[in-house]
């Protein structure tokens, strides 16, 4: 339950029940510990010492650039435009300090905790092992697009070396279309008319079809090279495991702020930008109390920071044991909110200059939602520079590039970590090739004709929806199951932070409850999925349900894989030794492992307080002392 036990202890002394101190257990140089005696070197079925961040640097930039990736730049806005501009700010900031930074910072202890990747974790409860599997299909559904995003990225980059950027003007053939690039020719924009950077997207480099009531249609072999060529760079990243990652990092993380700055102050002195970023900033009170815009939040906040995927799981488990995560939380929540309104700022100020040419004031007639808006107000600014556009075109690219190669990294590399936990002798170059060669293949059908559809689809049915149920299952689990004081006394034995109120009621309460509450509303409001309008067959919702079931079967199906091990047994004790913690759980480390031990011990040997369960969990909830 959310938690029996407790624990009493002197913050000056850091005494811990029974005389143990928690300044002792702090003492032991994890780094050094972790090393394998001659004995083990030399037993050939011993597994592989697991690898850590080279500096602790390394992992906070890595952190940086998942969480700081296209989920800032290209969906932030794109969500934000679709619920109201700047009523959207409201529920997003609050749900961010309810939601994200929690659940950042559970998952993130989790790992770090046991050192283990996103199905191994689920030791702390074996029958919801699941949760971790369901994981898996979320993690291979987001890394194909993000991949096909990230090829869309680089079409764009070699197009921008051409003479002229092909998408400043319009082609004769592409009616009611005026140039993106002023003062090119007479045609007046006007309503109705489309700029030639969207027409650009949609018939040059999409070929978009109508819609696929007959099929998606064939790859495009341009788009096809272009995601062999992400493919081929993911596995150049992570052919070397954190190793080679941890060093990538430093350019990912920080190569994007410089191009996105530039491109905020061009934008920003365009006409009519104003207008755009006011329309961005000025909410709308009665869009409050739609609860779409709610739920558009809770999912923004998802993608944007990563969570709920297993990412910051996999990051975190290749951490030192008592690396302070509590401060890097705090630092890369914060950066990604800053980075999510950088690129809201940007886009709007370029939507309120479009809206200026055509003459209308609503700025949700200027274009349509989903990648068209990262595809088509941005190179759309960029045809506007009077002098050398084709240099600012290549950086922009190559900054949405890498903003992918970082979002993208942590999903296969979460991927990469699950078969090693399972299959620890595996060569890492090989299991990355591997994953990379499917994940390739798998991205196939996001190139076609028809790749927009199926990139919505997939996004909806096996990335949105699936991602909210399970993460419900994963905090009550963790909080509920293995229990909100186990978590609390585990995050303070590895770096010695006690866990105030705030985290407490998040994790035990109020994300749950918000969760479930959105999933109730889901279904009494569900309404068939449409991309840009265009309804989809039957066929395609049949594809998206079974996506759909095929993520969150994982749950009972591992919960009865778990229990057939313990048959024969009675009922009750099937269940208890299904879902409470295995043996294998707890500090990988063998000698920080021990230390645990005698520390959880010590807690359990004190004399609970003779209370109500009222006053207990209240107790808990708020980090209150026990005697």
């Amino acid at each position: 339950m959310i938690g029996a036990v407790n624990y009493g202890y002197d913050e000056k002394t850091d005494v811990i029940g029974n005389g143990v101190q928690l300044t002792d257990l702090k003492k032991t140089p994890i780094q050094q510990d972790s090393k394998e005696t001659d004995v083990e070197k030399t037993a050939s079925k011993a597994p592989p010492e697991r690898q850590q961040w080279d500096r602790p640097i390394e992992f906070l930039l890595s952190c940086i650039s998942m969480s700081v990736g296209l989920g800032n730049l290209w969906r932030f806005p794109v969500t934000a435009f679709e619920n109201g501009g700047g009523a959207f700010l409201v529920p997003y900031i609050i749900v961010l300090f309810v939601i994200g930074k929690p659940l950042y910072y559970m998952e993130m202890a989790v790992g770090q905790f046991c050192n283990l990747g996103p199905v191994k974790i689920w030791n702390l409860s074996p029958g919801f092992r699941g949760i971790g599997w369901g994981q898996v299909i979320c993690m291979v559904c987001v890394a194909t697009y993000y991949c096909s995003l990230m090829a869309l990225s680089t079409y764009y980059f070699f197009a921008s070396f051409s003479s002229e950027l092909p998408w400043a003007t319009c082609d004769p053939s592409w009616k009611n279309c005026f140039d993106s690039k002023p003062g090119v020719s007479n045609t007046t924009p006007s309503a109705g008319f489309r700029s030639s950077s969207e027409l650009y997207f949609l018939n040059s480099v999409l070929h978009q079809k109508d819609n696929i009531d007959e099929g998606i249609g064939w790859p495009n072999w341009q788009l096809v090279l272009c995601l062999l060529f992400s493919w081929a760079f993911i596995f150049i990243t992570l052919s070397k495991g954190v190793a080679s990652s941890g060093k990538a990092a430093y350019f990912t993380a920080i190569f994007p702020y410089i191009v996105l700055i530039t491109l905020l102050v061009r934008g920003a002195t365009l006409p009519g930008a104003v207008d755009g970023i006011i329309y961005f900033i000025k909410p709308r009170w009665e869009d409050l109390l739609k609860p779409t815009v709610w739920t558009a939040a809770i999912t923004q906040c998802f993608f944007s920071l990563n969570v709920a995927f297993g990412s910051v799981i996999f990051y975190s488990s290749f951490n030192n044991f008592r690396h302070n995560y509590h401060r890097d939380v705090w630092i890369i929540t914060t950066l990604d909110t800053f980075t999510s309104l950088l690129a809201g700022f940007t886009i709007f100020s370029i939507l309120g200059h479009l809206a200026h040419e055509l003459g209308v004031e609503d700025l949700r007639s200027v274009v349509q939602g989903g990648t068209g808006l990262a595809f088509v107000s941005y190179p759309d600014a960029i045809a506007k520079f009077n002098s050398i556009p084709q240099v600012f075109s290549v950086l922009f690219f190559l900054m949405l590039f890498v903003l992918g190669i970082g979002s993208a990294v942590s999903v296969t590399g979460g991927l990469m970590t699950i078969y090693k936990d399972i299959y620890p002798h595996a060569k890492i170059w090989l299991v990355t090739l591997s994953i990379c060669i499917l994940g390739f293949i798998s991205g196939l059908p996001y190139v076609t004709q028809g790749g927009q559809f199926v990139l919505n689809l997939v996004d909806h049915y096996g990335a949105s929806f699936v991602v909210y149920v399970l993460c419900a299952f994963e905090v009550i689990v963790i909080n509920w199951v293995y229990g909100l004081e186990n978590l609390c006394q585990d995050i303070y034995f590895a770096i010695g932070v006690k866990v105030g109120p705030y985290w407490r009621i998040c994790w035990g309460v109020l994300i749950p409850v918000i969760l479930c509450t959105i999933l109730v509303y889901y279904f009494i409001n569900f309404t068939p999925l449409t991309y840009a309008g265009v309804p989809y067959p039957e066929a395609a919702h049949v594809f998206g349900w079974v996506l759909t079931a095929l993520g969150l079967s994982q749950i009972p199906i591992w919960a009865l894989y778990e229990l057939q091990k313990h048959r024969g047994k009675p009922i009750m004790e099937m269940i208890k030794c299904t879902f409470r913690p295995s043996k294998s759980w707890g500090p990988a480390n063998k000698k920080v492992r021990e230390e645990w031990v005698l520390y959880k011990s010590a807690i359990d040997a004190e004399p609970l307080l003779r209370e109500s369960r009222f006053m207990n969990l209240l107790r808990i909830l708020t980090g209150s002392e026990r005697r």
